[in-house]
């Protein structure tokens, strides 16, 4: 499967185009509305035939370009059940999984920093959306987020997997790309290093972030699956 990673400066968000060598069969993850043009653009470019558009979960900070890439290239938009989307064309839970020519991408659901937040897996990597950032994760004090939720995703879900698994997050504000399980287990600042749950919910408690600055459009918008003109 190649990787590609494309970033959204306004809002620090990763968009990723995954696609199998053989068939040109591609996937978008957590695209933004305002960079539809830049990302169609390269897939046109890498002649690409994009059947998914993925999303990790309901967005706060920005709003997708599912919608307006589906009408260009006729991929099918795929969100967490939980969400009750109805301009999604799948509803998807744990278990399930795409095909990109012989290449598989399966569905685990990690809430925490949502009640629709999906990691999406592929053979040695994990598109970790808002649950695992690098050295950091998503925030669990809105949108049904939950302590409990979040650090069982972390420990139980994300952290049971392969140490040498990269994992591709859904943004980034201090300048990583990447990262890997094995490295998030021992360095994550929030529960890394076998911190407890009492440990990591202080934490979170004492966070007190402001709301993110798109809240009230982003929600909304990402309920249209960013089709804002239907």
């Amino acid at each position: 499967m190649k990787i590609r990673q494309l970033f959204d400066y306004d809002t620090w968000t990763y968009t990723y185009l995954l696609w199998d060598e053989a068939t040109k069969e591609a996937a978008v993850i957590d695209s933004v509305l305002e960079q539809v043009e830049r990302d169609t653009q390269h897939i046109q470019e890498l002649g690409l035939n994009v059947k998914y558009l993925l999303e990790t979960h309901i967005h706060a900070d920005h709003i997708t370009g599912a919608g307006p890439i589906r009408k260009r290239t006729k991929g099918k938009i795929v969100v967490h059940r939980n969400s009750g989307s109805e301009c999604a064309d799948i509803l998807a839970d744990e278990g399930d999984s795409f095909k990109l020519g012989e290449q598989e991408i399966k569905v685990l659901h990690t809430p925490g920093h949502t009640n629709t937040d999906i990691t999406y897996l592929i053979e040695g990597a994990a598109f970790t959306g808002d649950t695992l950032f690098v050295r950091d994760c998503g925030r669990t004090d809105f949108q049904l987020g939950s302590n409990e939720d979040m650090y069982h995703s972390l420990t139980e879900k994300l952290f049971t997997l392969p140490e040498d698994t990269l994992v591709f997050p859904a943004h980034d504000y201090k300048g990583f790309s990447q990262s890997t399980i094995g490295e998030e287990k021992q360095f994550n600042s929030r529960v890394g290093n076998g911190k407890s749950f009492k440990d990591f919910s202080t934490i979170m408690d004492g966070l007190n972030l402001p709301n993110p600055k798109r809240l009230d459009i982003s929600v909304p918008g990402n309920l249209k699956c960013g089709d804002l003109d239907d």
